[in-house]
């Protein structure tokens, strides 16, 4: 069944992570499990740039900023003309709140480029789901992808879709999250649109992050929609 990656990274991720994984040995991965394209962030973007030139229609890329830059609006500018798909931002990695006012700006410069804004999700006190849930009720017209859908703790997982039940805007991505029952819970009652694969290579391996969806209990029309149709529609792919 083909894939597509709605959440992976590349390059060398240091301190307790010691992860790394380039481009060469992505799309090796994107071949073996029949991934036909992959959204990748990178704290560089010219590397998603290069990543993307290397290989076109395979690797797509999402502008990472950091809202506490000067040059944030710039860079996204930048990216989008250059055929980037989505924006990526990390609260946890930048130490701001996924709901505070600085991040208003990038949210408006997405609508206005008609892109996707993808946010980290889980770990406070950064980016808890009901801050990324209020600040998706400040941007009504944008769509918010909730990475990871509220990670490894059940309460945020819990969290996670009751914001998106709340935010019609919310979208839904299930890597690193242990719960595989939620995938089927979300997709039921979020929305069958509304509920995305992704691997967050190369900190999970896709065959852990596909056996989750492959168990959670949907059917066929379900696993071709998590697992490709959604992602498609959302990234414009």
């Amino acid at each position: 069944m083909k894939k597509i990656d709605a959440h992976a990274h590349l390059g060398y991720i240091g301190g307790w992570a010691n992860v790394k994984m380039d481009v060469d040995e992505l799309i090796s991965l994107m071949d073996t499990y029949e991934i036909e394209t992959t959204m990748i962030c990178v704290l560089d973007n010219e590397v998603a740039y290069k990543a993307m030139q290397k290989y076109t229609g395979r690797i797509e890329g999402c502008v990472y900023v950091n809202p506490l830059e000067p040059d944030c609006l710039d860079l996204i500018d930048k990216y989008v003309k250059l055929g980037f798909k989505a924006i990526k931002l990390q609260p946890l990695r930048h130490a701001y709140c996924a709901d505070s006012e600085i991040v208003d700006p990038i949210l408006d410069k997405a609508e206005e480029y008609g892109i996707p804004v993808c946010i980290h999700s889980g770990h406070p006190p950064y980016s808890l789901p009901w801050q990324i849930g209020l600040l998706a009720e400040r941007h009504p017209n944008c769509k918010v992808l909730m990475i990871h859908m509220g990670h490894g703790h059940g309460v945020y997982i819990d969290a996670a879709l009751k914001m998106a039940r709340r935010y019609p805007n919310i979208y839904l991505e299930m890597s690193g999250m242990p719960m595989h029952t939620k995938i089927k819970e979300a997709y039921d009652t979020v929305g069958h649109d509304r509920i995305m694969f992704g691997t967050d290579t190369p900190f999970h391996h896709p065959t852990v992050e596909m056996q989750k969806v492959l168990m959670c209990g949907v059917d066929e029309q379900g696993l071709e929609d998590i697992f490709y149709n959604n992602a498609k529609k959302f990234f414009d792919v």
